[in-house]
């Protein structure tokens, strides 16, 4: 169950927090300048609003996240961080007696409640939002442009992930035994996740058995982090093809399989809006959706700033109707020539090739 309003418990230790976290913590600027409420209206119907136990609030749940992923921790290390640390309890709202939540909470929370939210663009919104509150965006012209996102199913991409932080794990460890060494498993040299997921289970094992290592409070953070990265990859892991990603091409002799994440901003570096499409879409024709959604978002746009892919006919239609300018080098390759609407090709200007509706990239 969940309530329409968080009760705050004021106590007489709350005045402690203008004594330790001092006004230039990042933490506190962050609360202090943002009103999280948002989240609440955002998850709402994730919640029972009449049965079943009373909830952790949404908006705390949201904000340990956040200090999840400021520090790069784990759900364990977060919330036990959360028990000492008086700049993170003062960015939850907690008054500094009161008890932090299970790690567990977390979990389910990031794993179920946050499930088909579109978070992305409710925090571009909200970006948005408080930089014209605040005088920061004065600019009327937007940047755009696309990057390169690596499906979830591929698995170089989860290999390098767990490589990452296993790495630390040992570097972390050899600071306080160098010696330690000698004790490590063999490292899985084959990208083959499968093995690497054993390879890091049994350093888990390795180092839980020596106490003397694992209770130093640096190699447990590690050591959490890595633990549910690999709960993580275990849970999430896919050995079926990706069937939403497609194979995009960087260069006409290099292609990833996965997304592509189409990006307005504006001079001030602001993100106004972003739209997620499969690998093989191209650039340009995601210029309506990027200027709608950055209109939506309050931003007044006068000016498109791009590469050639912004500049075909039906864009600079489009711009002219709402006397847009842009800004862009003219290519001719991208016109698209007299074909009809159902045999259209994409034109992938990082290959410099056109891409058929199936996803094939041309070989003229």
């Amino acid at each position: 169950m969940l309530l329409k309003q968080q009760t705050i418990q004021f106590s007489a230790h709350s005045t402690l927090y203008d004594l330790i976290v001092p006004k230039e913590n990042i933490l506190r600027k962050i609360n202090d300048l943002i009103d999280f409420s948002f989240i609440y209206d955002e998850l709402l119907n994730k919640y029972c609003t009449t049965n079943g136990r009373m909830a952790e609030s949404p908006v705390r749940m949201f904000k340990y996240l956040l200090l999840k992923t400021i520090y790069t921790i784990s759900d364990v290390d977060v919330v036990e961080r959360s028990q000492y640390d008086m700049s993170f309890k003062y960015f939850l709202d907690m008054n500094p007696e009161d008890d932090v939540i299970n790690p567990s909470s977390l979990t389910k929370f990031r794993k179920l409640r946050l499930k088909d939210t579109d978070l992305l663009n409710l925090l571009i919104n909200k970006t948005v939002t408080i930089a014209i509150e605040k005088g920061i965006i004065r600019s009327k012209s937007i940047i755009v442009d696309a990057t390169h996102t690596l499906s979830r199913s591929n698995p170089f991409l989860a290999i390098d992930v767990l490589r990452e932080r296993s790495k630390l794990l040992r570097k972390t460890i050899y600071t306080f035994d160098d010696q330690f060494k000698e004790r490590m498993p063999q490292k899985n040299t084959d990208n083959d996740l499968e093995k690497e997921l054993v390879y890091c289970k049994e350093l888990e094992k390795r180092i839980e058995n020596e106490p003397s290592i694992s209770s130093i409070p640096a190699v447990k953070e590690k050591l959490n982090l890595l633990k549910e990265t690999v709960e993580d990859t275990q849970e999430n892991l896919t050995l079926s093809k990706d069937t939403d990603a497609k194979i995009g091409h960087k260069s006409a002799e290099s292609s990833f399989f996965g997304y592509k994440t189409h990006l307005a901003m504006t001079e001030e570096r602001i993100i106004t809006a972003a739209v997620v499409t499969s690998g093989e879409k191209g650039d340009g024709p995601e210029l309506p959706k990027l200027i709608e959604i950055s209109q939506e978002n309050g931003i007044d746009v006068d000016t498109i700033i791009g590469d050639a892919a912004y500049s075909g006919k039906e864009n600079l239609k489009i711009t002219s109707e709402q006397n847009i300018k842009v800004v862009a080098k003219l290519n001719p390759s991208i016109t698209q020539g007299n074909r009809k609407d159902a045999d259209k090709f994409d034109y992938n200007k990082d290959a410099d090739r056109f891409v058929c509706p199936a996803g094939h990239l041309a070989i003229k």
